[in-house]
């Protein structure tokens, strides 16, 4: 049994309680320094960081995004993405353009220049993710996106299910 699933009596009130999941924190801690590695090193060459990665993704997997739902999907300040996102403008990775319907609104869409860095990044993320998939059973991609999705908020589940998935239901 791993740490993570031991589980002892509290003597004191006969409550169950957990022990901490010290391995599988520590794992996630480690595939995390790891997953991430591989864009920080192609960030460098621009003097960007992991917020910038954050940004692109976003902005280059939906076009038009606004930057309330950027905010959003983030969530960080206004003043923490407009510092990323003015860097990110001026370098031409990022465009805004002025809502259609709301002129008001701030709409985002990565250049060409933008979307190439974010294909780079998201392929190297995928090598390292089909890498490990190709260490277990077929199954194993679905069991992962169950657990991933397991690991958010219930109250945000079905909006980033929308948001990745496109839908509300089925295995992830």
């Amino acid at each position: 049994m791993t740490q993570a699933l031991a589980q002892r009596r509290a003597p004191d009130d006969g409550v169950l309680e957990e022990r901490p999941a010290y391995d599988l924190i520590e794992l996630f801690f480690f595939a995390y320094r790891d997953f991430v590695s591989d864009p920080d090193r192609l960030l460098e060459a621009y003097g960007f960081g992991r917020a910038h990665h954050r940004v692109l993704h976003f902005v280059d997997r939906h076009p038009g995004l606004a930057i309330a739902e950027l905010l959003d999907i983030l969530r960080i300040t206004k003043q923490s993405l407009n510092r990323v996102l003015k860097e990110l403008i001026e370098k031409g990775f990022v465009e805004s353009r002025t809502g259609t319907s709301d002129r008001r609104q701030r709409l985002l869409f990565t250049t060409v220049e933008g979307h190439d860095l974010a294909l780079k990044m998201a392929k190297v993320q995928t090598r390292r993710i089909m890498r490990a998939l190709s260490e277990g059973p077929h199954e194993v991609k679905e069991a992962a996106s169950r657990f991933l999705l397991a690991m958010i908020d219930p109250s945000d589940r079905a909006h980033v299910r929308r948001l990745v998935l496109g839908d509300e239901g089925g295995p992830a």
